[in-house]
Order: C-alpha cells, then sequence, then structure tokens
C-alpha cells in the first residue's frame, strides 16, 4: 500500500511527536498509532474482488491506494479467473461530516466547528452558518 502523507496528516502526528503531555514514550507510541489509523481512515481505498473461472467466489484484496495500483498487483498474479475493483468508501469521512474533523482541509476550520462545508447555509457564493443544531459556527472557515 502506498501512501503519500497529505499535509494536515504530517501536522495531526507532529504535533503529537512534538507534545510534552505524554510521560513515556510507550504513550506517545499509543497515541501516534490511534491518530494515523484515524488519518487512514478518512481515506478512500480500493478492492481487487477475485471470481475463479468456475463463477466461484475467489480471493480478494485490499487496500489499495488507487486502481493504478491494484491494477499493478493484478497484473503480477497468476492464479486464473478475472477480477474487478471496487471502491471502498471512507468511514471516517463519513463520521467526520456528523462529529466533524477539526483542522481538516476540506472541512469548516472554526475552533468549535470542524463540519463539511454542506452542513453549513449557502449565503451568496460562501458558506453561512453550520446547520447542525449543537454547532456555533456562524460562517464556514476555510
Amino acid at each position: 500500500m502506498r501512501l503519500t502523507p497529505r499535509k494536515e496528516e504530517v501536522e495531526a502526528v507532529k504535533a503529537l511527536l512534538e507534545s510534552p503531555d505524554f510521560n513515556s514514550a510507550d504513550q506517545m507510541a499509543k497515541a501516534v498509532i490511534k491518530e494515523v489509523a484515524d488519518i487512514l481512515q478518512m481515506r478512500d481505498w480500493v478492492a481487487l474482488v477475485h471470481t475463479w473461472a468456475d463463477g466461484r467466489r475467489g480471493l480478494n484484496f485490499a487496500p489499495f491506494g488507487n486502481e493504478a495500483e491494484a491494477r499493478a498487483f493484478a497484473s503480477k498474479m497468476a492464479f486464473g479467473g478475472t477480477g474487478r475493483l471496487v471502491r471502498l468508501s471512507s468511514p471516517g469521512v463519513m463520521l467526520a461530516n456528523i462529529d466533524g474533523k477539526r483542522g481538516w482541509k476540506g472541512y469548516c476550520l472554526h475552533p468549535e466547528c470542524g463540519h463539511a462545508p454542506f452542513t453549513h447555509s449557502a449565503a451568496s457564493a460562501a458558506r453561512g452558518p453550520c446547520q447542525l443544531p449543537t454547532c456555533p459556527c456562524d460562517r464556514f472557515r476555510k
């Protein structure tokens, strides 16, 4: 699985590594692992779904970062049958649209919001207040 780190992902991990809040390397390592898992949950992936030549369910492989990576993997395998690519939608993105994702590109940068743009009302060419009842955000901030 090939990953190209995004700026907001690097910033989130860097903040943990520079934090004085940890009493041990074990605490910091656990926090970094949880943060990276949360980061990876925000990405969409691709799966290679395989069917044997006789029609039986075959072998499934995932995650791949993109279709090209999945196709390259499939071209190296010689187990027969057919395969197709299936996009795996991110559960993290769906949760972030509801719960918010503070500090992430594409989400509102209001300190108490972090919701997706479509949760904000349209106000002329810009986005207005967040429409989630518990959110105090007055306008979408990029």
